[in-house]
């Protein structure tokens, strides 16, 4: 990724074996306001646990360990990466490899306390390089859940399969519990991670909302002098926020 520093790690998870291209999400259950992108990099590399970036979104720091091209490693732990050795006999859980491209980001954050709620410093960039590897804005398999009733959870091969974006709680097979409830509706309002069933809904709900705001304007403009500036007004006042972006 441009413009990031790197922790060339020791070991990466091998070839990708090709499909839908997907990135995955995961909280490393460490504070961003003292633990840096680096040193949680360093440690991950140390425990054969790499992923592709690791982020801290309150400062905004973000190193790269394995390039994009090659599988990471840090699919299947309870809270996140794997425990597996980077010595023959010792693979990598196969989802790891399931993509064009299968992007791990570990944000420095808790699963209980979910990353959209504060400061999401360089996420722009992220998203900007995600994208130019084809990475569809979609969560096929919906919003997050909270933690920790994401270790409940159904996992979805098939949602799986589609590529996008997904949490590490939602991976098939595993039992990771990470990112918690990231909140989908905040992040569309930032760079339109919504799922595309999601954005259609809302943008659905707001033209309704619009379209009875505008007949109780009508209304009110037939029964009393310059109720039709009612209109205008309820015209400009669409609940939901910003008209969502695929």
């Amino acid at each position: 990724m441009p413009g990031v520093r790197y922790v060339r790690s020791e070991c990466d998870g091998g070839p990708l074996k090709g499909g839908a291209p997907r990135v995955v999400w995961e909280a490393l259950g460490a504070d961003p306001r003292g633990v840096s992108a680096r040193s949680a990099a360093e440690r991950l590399d140390k425990a054969r646990h790499a992923s592709h970036l690791v982020w801290n979104p309150l400062n905004g720091e973000i190193v790269q360990l394995i390039p994009i091209v090659r599988a990471a490693r840090s699919l299947g732990s309870a809270l996140g990466p794997a425990v597996t050795p980077c010595q023959p006999g010792h693979p990598v859980a196969e989802v790891n490899n399931e993509g064009r491209v299968c992007v791990q980001i570990c944000v420095v954050a808790f699963a209980q306390e979910p990353f959209t709620e504060g400061p999401l410093a360089r996420l722009q960039e992220i998203m900007t390089w995600l994208d130019s590897w084809k990475i569809p804005r979609t969560w096929p398999a919906g919003q997050p859940a909270p933690f920790p009733d994401c270790q409940l959870t159904p996992r979805s091969r098939r949602l799986w399969a589609r590529g996008g974006h997904f949490g590490g709680s939602q991976i098939p097979g595993l039992t990771a519990a990470g990112p918690g409830a990231i909140d989908n509706r905040a992040a569309d309002r930032l760079v339109g991670w919504a799922p595309r069933a999601a954005a259609r809904g809302s943008a659905r709900r707001r033209r309704q909302a619009a379209a009875r705001l505008r007949v109780r304007g009508i209304r009110g403009a037939a029964g009393r002098p310059g109720g039709e500036r009612g209109i205008a007004v309820a015209g400009q006042v669409t609940p939901g926020g910003p008209p969502a972006r695929d």
